[in-house]
């Protein structure tokens, strides 16, 4: 009775499967839309969605911990964006170290794997600066807490491969991350990532400026520079006018004087840190029969003379703490500019952070991610600017790296990257971060030569130039 009970109901059933197909696959659940998926994460909360055809944008609110280590400490709201092109490709995790933008765009390694970015504002760069701040939570690892926490939420939605990148602090930051949570990524590839190891040994800067470009634009630099502190009584005048009707103050720093010997000692490094050295063209060739307004606009639009005011650098608080208290920061000479000239010298970072702020260096913290790259770095890539300053302290790998590099793009600043190798590098370099990417080709993985960007240039999405920023500022 039983069986002939069973064989009945699954009759029944059959039938009922059979004339119900078309309307049960017409029933089928429609696909999650990526803004609901993004949202249903705990803590994320959306600030906007802006459109970008081939893509969806959004900048977004995650909650994040002040200290990692006791999260139960409260927390702050850290902006991020996702530039969403499908689940089904790999993920790019950005960071520039500092503010994150709040429009669209796609660095170089997106663009090569044609895959989706997710950017992060690094925290204490407002407004994702906890309040009140407790600056003691600014560091490295905290940081790259930070970007662990945000890719295990978004990794459930993003399963394909995971590369981190970053230019400068960013490029220093993605081998911090790397360094504390090296399970985390695919791969690597920082650009022009300075690497300060011992911060009072800084000889590497002096010998950089002494056989950088040509002699002749050395000269030109060093004359402009050594003019404007020669004249630095009339060409005050014409700054404590420009600082009154802007209404610029200099508390931080302590005084108009020392802002202005620090705009001006930023000069020659701006120069090559931004500019190539065809623009050695446009700097003053005879600096002491040039006019006062030829040095002050020559220095003015290359070092700028707003930023060591109190209103320059207030938006930059965050890196000089973690340059005074981790990153370390670079000191060098002028030997050709007389002593008498030269009242205050390279400034430390204490001297850019409000007073208000407590500061202590810890030297063992660059030296153990120094020590750890060389011994442990796997699949990461480096790229420098051959005119760079910054590069002037890089990475270096040493006998326990696997599958990493080091690469120098010739002639190019502090904007370099791997669209700026020779061939035989940029091609090596475009297929490993395929093949970390998990999307390099057969022909590829058997002939690297091959390589090229999965996707194509786009002039407004893709940001190959450096941004334009004060000096001594990775």
């Amino acid at each position: 009775m039983r069986k002939a009970l069973r064989w009945l109901l699954a009759l029944v059933v059959l039938i009922g499967t059979v004339s119900t197909a078309g309307a049960a696959t017409a029933a089928e659940p429609k696909a999650v839309d990526i803004k609901d998926r993004l949202l249903s994460i705990p803590g994320m909360s959306l600030i906007e969605e802006k459109p970008y055809t081939g893509y969806r944008f959004f900048v977004l609110n995650y909650t994040q911990p002040v200290d990692h280590r006791r999260p139960s400490k409260g927390t702050f709201q850290q902006r991020i964006t996702v530039l969403h092109k499908d689940v089904n490709r790999p993920m790019v995790f950005y960071t520039g170290g500092y503010s994150v933008s709040t429009n669209p765009s796609r660095r170089e390694p997106t663009q090569i794997v044609d895959g989706n970015q997710v950017s992060m504002e690094y925290r204490y760069f407002t407004p994702s600066r906890p309040e009140p701040a407790d600056w003691s939570k600014l560091d490295i690892w905290q940081a790259a807490s930070d970007q662990h926490r945000i890719f295990k939420a978004l990794k459930p939605l993003y399963s394909e491969n995971w590369l981190s990148t970053g230019g400068s602090k960013g490029g220093m930051t993605a081998t911090y991350y790397e360094r504390f949570y090296p399970r985390d990524m695919d791969g690597v590839v920082a650009y022009v990532a300075p690497n300060d190891v011992v911060n009072r040994e800084d000889r590497a800067y002096d010998r950089f400026f002494a056989r950088v470009g040509t002699e002749e634009c050395r000269d030109r630099l060093n004359g402009v520079q050594r003019e404007a502190l020669v004249r630095r009584a009339p060409l005050k005048e014409k700054y404590e006018a420009y600082a009154a009707e802007n209404g610029y103050t200099f508390d931080t720093i302590g005084s108009l004087d020392r802002a202005y010997e620090a705009v001006v000692l930023d000069y020659v490094w701006g120069f090559w840190q931004y500019s190539t050295l065809k623009d050695c063209a446009d700097i003053p060739a005879d600096a002491r029969n040039a006019t006062d307004d030829e040095i002050w606009n020559s220095v003015d639009t290359i070092s700028g003379f707003s930023f060591y005011t109190d209103q320059g650098l207030a938006p930059y608080t965050p890196y000089y703490y973690q340059a005074g208290t981790q990153l370390g920061a670079p000191t060098i000479h002028f030997p050709h500019i007389e002593k008498k000239y030269i009242r205050y010298g390279y400034q430390p970072p204490r001297n850019f952070v409000p007073r208000s702020i407590p500061m202590r260096f810890e030297p063992w913290v660059m030296r153990d991610v120094d020590r750890w790259v060389r011994h442990n770095a796997d699949q990461m890539l480096f790229v420098y600017g051959e005119n760079d300053p910054w590069g002037a302290e890089p990475f270096r790998l040493g006998r326990g790296a696997d599958d990493s590099y080091v690469l120098t793009a010739p002639g190019m600043n502090h904007g370099a990257n791997v669209a700026g190798l020779v061939p035989e590098e940029k091609a090596l370099a475009t297929a490993r971060i395929l093949d970390w990417a998990g999307v390099a080709s057969a022909e590829v993985r058997e002939n690297p030569s091959a390589a090229e960007p999965l996707a194509t240039f786009d002039a407004k999405l893709d940001k190959r130039d450096v941004q334009r920023e004060p000096a001594l500022r990775p």
